[in-house]
């Protein structure tokens, strides 16, 4: 179901990176949220097990390096020369089934672990749909579809990417929808976030950076200067690439409180993650135009959830005021007709000094509550300590 190592989100890439530039030592835990409440066959687990221990024998090809040196080049010739020798390592990975209730940590060097959560992600999808015996809708359904998608994002001159692997149908019909796209959006399709289909359809990887970026941040430096050290952190690294911010890790409300004039001039725009998204631009431009800084020159990437329809409204919302771009995954790599599953991975600790042995929990204190992740007294003493 993993055809390679690369069959994973940019922005995971990016962010291994960064943690084997400036934290190597550093160890992570990370666990499945089943948010759907999803029940899962009997046997499911071994068979998610077993595919696990596959994993372990993909290894970075001379053709993927060379695309990564020519499409990434912010990655580096070190970064990319240490990718060349990773192996998932299934010891990492620990499965379990109780019932019909699924049960998936993960733990280890940060460097290594951070790379399972997309992939893993997708085998749980993809092997949960081939269990049920769901086959979804035809293939002429699906890419008449993808086609009428590629078609209203062009005639709305909308910018789209790809941010489908984590709760894709399959591997295939990923590939053929973003094909699809590719050929009747157009313009419209500015890349997909999965780097080995953007390999193969010679288009661009997209991606930034994800929550455990700012999660680990707060586990270091404490919740009120999680949001700046990031910043700080990822400006050390990649010196003016990958500008774009995610700023619901502790909630949007104090994200603005750290985002000044040096860091609103720094990135060149934000995302948009969770909670209503037009009151959230009109936030963005109003916080742009009091720092004496033109919105116009700036872009926010919408991602939460979205459809193309959606989209469209957010689109002529903010038209000629601000730069807008679209993330949209699953209503476009699982529309074929069955319910998707809504689970996340997320970064529920770190070990910052192995010599002390000691796990800090971390959290994720969203714009929405349903998306809030960590242990409740955590939650709430963050909540206390940032006043939101």
């Amino acid at each position: 179901m993993i055809h390679s190592i690369l069959d994973t989100d940019a922005y995971k890439l990016s962010m291994q990176k960064a943690v084997f530039q400036l934290f190597p030592d550093v160890d992570a835990k990370f666990e499945l949220v089943n948010r759907g409440k999803t029940k899962f066959p009997a046997g499911f687990a071994r068979h998610l097990s077993n595919l696990v221990y596959d994993m372990g024998k993909l290894a970075l090809t001379y053709e993927e390096a060379e695309f990564l040196h020519e499409n990434c080049p912010y990655l580096g010739r070190a970064y990319i020369d240490f990718l060349k020798g990773y192996r998932f390592d299934s010891s990492e990975v620990t499965v379990a089934q109780v019932g019909s209730n699924l049960s998936v940590t993960i733990s280890g060097p940060w460097y290594r672990t951070i790379l399972w959560e997309v992939p893993l992600m997708a085998v749980i999808s993809e092997l949960y749909f081939r269990m049920t015996k769901q086959t979804g809708e035809t293939w002429p359904v699906v890419l008449q579809k993808a086609q009428d998608k590629g078609n209203l994002m062009r005639a709305n001159g909308l910018k789209v990417a790809d941010f489908g692997t984590r709760r894709r149908f399959s591997h295939l019909n990923q590939y053929n929808v973003v094909d699809t796209l590719r050929i009747f959006g157009k313009e419209a399709l500015v890349g997909t976030s999965n780097v080995y289909i953007a390999m193969q359809l010679e288009i661009k990887p997209i991606g930034t950076m994800a929550h455990e970026w700012i999660q680990f941040h707060a586990a270091k430096y404490g919740f009120e200067r999680a949001n700046v050290m990031a910043m700080e952190n990822w400006a050390k690294v990649y010196r003016g690439d990958l500008g774009i911010v995610l700023t619901d890790t502790f909630t949007t409300k104090d994200f603005f409180r750290v985002f000044d004039m040096f860091y609103a001039k720094l990135f060149d725009g934000v995302r948009h993650d969770s909670g209503d998204p037009f009151e959230f631009g009109e936030k963005v431009i109003a916080h742009y135009k009091k720092l004496g800084i033109d919105p116009t020159n700036k872009v926010i990437i919408f991602s939460d959830g979205l459809t193309v329809e959606k989209a469209v409204e957010i689109a002529k919302a903010f038209a000629g005021r601000i730069k807008v771009s679209f993330g949209i995954g699953t209503s476009l790599s699982n529309d074929v007709g069955v319910k998707p599953l809504n689970i996340v991975i997320k970064m529920f600790a770190a070990m910052i000094d192995d010599t002390e042995d000691r796990w800090i929990d971390t959290i994720k204190l969203s714009d929405v509550e349903g998306k809030h992740t960590g242990k409740p007294e955590k939650i709430n003493l963050c909540k206390e300590t940032l006043g939101v």
